[in-house]
Order: structure tokens, then sequence, then C-alpha cells
């Protein structure tokens, strides 16, 4: 029987027992450059970026030569027009732990109480008891970026095909979690780094692109403006029968307290010893299987907004490297490349953590 250790800090697994050079399907472990299978959950060949079905740990055993800079100081790709604006990745960690450190609305060490179970990669229901022990919903959900971002969570359709169609009431509920989370402290800093880069004049011409980016309807099938960025990363969506996105502790808790979701296992625990942690994790949601996923724990909703935004817009398509609460942090983000909004401006496709 083949068992699983850890997950390394670019986010492959490692095998403590059987040595095996490959991961699950959902896992580009020993499937670089793999030809082409339709028949495949996710893919690994060099054109699955350009197709956006990637798995998710694609840039992890696939591209890490191609990783964005080799020293602190490197600027990527020239992402800004002139080299005073661009975004080095001293200046990303930087702001990152001036993120962390802003993040008030994070929980305590009472607030969450999880049983982790079991430590493992297959795709078994190993844990027989909920992730969530307990949660301080009371204290947590009743501040305000966490009411206003609780209220998006109905208001999706998971299934990838089935077109989003919004009520004048869904479109305020999302002008009033961008407004709750501006009043953050966390989400004023990010404001002040990317002002102070050139790359925003005014603060509503910031909420005004973090909602088209985030909220803005694409079609990951075929016509339909079935998808968007905030759907994927923050509510998940099932497509070819399984999970994808899905990066957040806030639903997943409130799903799994429904009995909607079955913990299956974890396969990384961070190395914080506060919330916001992250995990690795697997699980059934509603029928459907998610086999690689990470999420952060107990981040308040404008932490994990602020941090994937920032990941996005300075370095789109590649791996951010981050420093929260001391420890390095990696995000992936991909752009969606066959629909833009404005002037050729992009969507977000994903944001995932890929490393501690």
């Amino acid at each position: 029987m083949k068992t699983w250790a850890c997950l390394l800090l670019a986010g492959a697994f490692c095998s403590l027992a059987s040595g095996s050079l490959y991961g699950p399907p959902d896992s580009c472990k020993g499937r670089c450059n793999e030809k082409y299978n339709p028949k495949d959950v996710c893919h690994c060949n060099s054109k699955c970026e350009q197709h956006q079905n990637c798995c998710e740990d694609y840039y992890s055993h696939c591209q890490q030569a191609n990783a964005d800079g080799k020293e602190t100081g490197t600027v990527l790709d020239g992402e800004f027009s002139s080299s005073d604006d661009a975004i080095t990745n001293e200046e990303l960690q930087q702001t990152s732990e001036q993120l962390y450190q802003s993040d008030i609305n994070r929980a305590g060490e009472a607030d969450i109480t999880l049983n982790k179970q079991h430590l493992a990669s297959k795709n078994q229901d190993q844990s027989p008891e909920p992730l969530f022990s307990y949660v301080n919903q009371e204290k947590l959900f009743s501040k305000p970026t966490y009411a206003s971002f609780i209220k998006l969570l109905d208001n999706y359709h998971k299934s990838v095909g089935t077109g989003e169609e919004f009520t004048a009431e869904q479109l305020k509920e999302q002008d009033n979690f961008l407004s709750e989370v501006m009043k953050t402290e966390v989400m004023k800093v990010l404001y002040k780094f990317l002002h102070s880069k050139h790359h925003y004049g005014t603060e509503a011409e910031f909420v005004a692109d973090l909602k088209e980016i985030w909220f803005g309807l694409y079609s990951r099938g075929k016509d339909e403006h079935d998808s968007s960025g905030f759907e994927h990363v923050f509510i998940g969506e099932v497509k070819k029968g399984k999970v994808s996105g899905f990066h957040n502790w806030i639903r997943f808790y409130l799903l799994e307290k429904q009995g909607i979701i079955n913990y299956f296992s974890y396969n990384y625990d961070g190395p914080w010893t506060s919330y916001p942690d992250v995990l690795g994790l697997q699980f059934n949601w509603d029928g459907f299987y998610k086999e690689v996923g990470t999420a952060f724990i107990g981040s308040s909703p404008e932490l994990e907004f602020g941090l994937y935004s920032l990941c996005f817009i300075a370095r789109p398509g590649k791996v951010c490297q981050l420093k929260i609460g001391g420890h390095d942090l990696g995000i992936q983000t991909y752009t969606w490349d066959k629909s833009t909004y404005g002037n050729g401006k992009k969507y977000i496709a994903t944001a995932y953590v890929v490393s501690p």
C-alpha cells in the first residue's frame, strides 16, 4: 500500500514508503509533457495553460525551471510600463507581510478547532469525523466582511455549463462585499501599494477593476457565461465529474456542517502555529471528489481576497512568492485567456496556495 508523508514547498507530493514516481490522477507528478488524453481529468502538457485545463500542481512539477526570478529582488516580465513601477519579489514579500499583520479579523487560536485525523493522499474516506470540530461563528461570522462574503455563497450554480444569472439583489451583494472589504486595513494597504506603483489612479478605479477581475462572467463550457474567478476560487465548481477550484475554509465549514461535504484526509499542514494556516486536503462535495486542494484556514475574507488579488495583478499566470507570519507562501494564479473585459484586460481563472 502506498502511503504519503508530506507536500513539498513547491506543492509536490513526496513518498514515505512507496517511492512511487506518479501522483494521483489530479496531479502532474510524473506526467509532465504527457500526450493529451481526453479521458484525463486534467492535463500536464505544454498546451494546458492555453486551454485552461492544467492540473492545479502543473507549475510545481512541470514549470519549475521557469520559476519567477532567481533572486529576491528580481523583476518579472515588465508587468508595468517602467522600471520604477515594476514590482519586485522583495516588495511582494514586504507587502504580503503587511497585509497579514493588518488582518485584525482573522480567527484567534480559540476560535477554530480542527480534527485533521488521517494524513494521506488516496481518494478514500479515512477520517470518520468532520474536519471542523468547532468554529466561533458568533464572533467571526458577525463581522461585516464575513457576513457579506457568506451572502454570496448561494448565488451560484456549481455545474460548469449552467449559466449564471444574477438578480438585482445578488449584484448588490457583490458591491456590498467589495465595499466592506475596502473598509479594512488589509485592502487599504493593498490599494496604497498598487497606487504607489501607478497601477491604479483612484480607489474607485481599483474597486471597479476588482469587480471585473473577480465577478465578471465568462464561459468554461460553451457560451453559457457559467463561471467567474470568484465562483471558481471561493465557491467551487464541478466539471467532468470532479470538483474544480474550491479553496475557501468558510465555504467548506458551512457545507460540512450541513452534511454536504465529507472530509476524507489531509496531505499537508502548513508551518504556522496560529491562524491563518494552510491545509492541503481531500474531500467529497455532494458526490463529487476533490483530490488535490489547498485552503487557508482561519483567514479573513479580505486577507484571502487581497493576497490573491495582489498576486494576480503583479504575477499573472505565475507563482507569486510571498511571506506571511515570517514564513514563505507561494500563490499560483492563472489568467482566463478566452475572453477579456475593458481594453483587453483578463479575468482571473484561478488562484490557490502552492507552497507554505
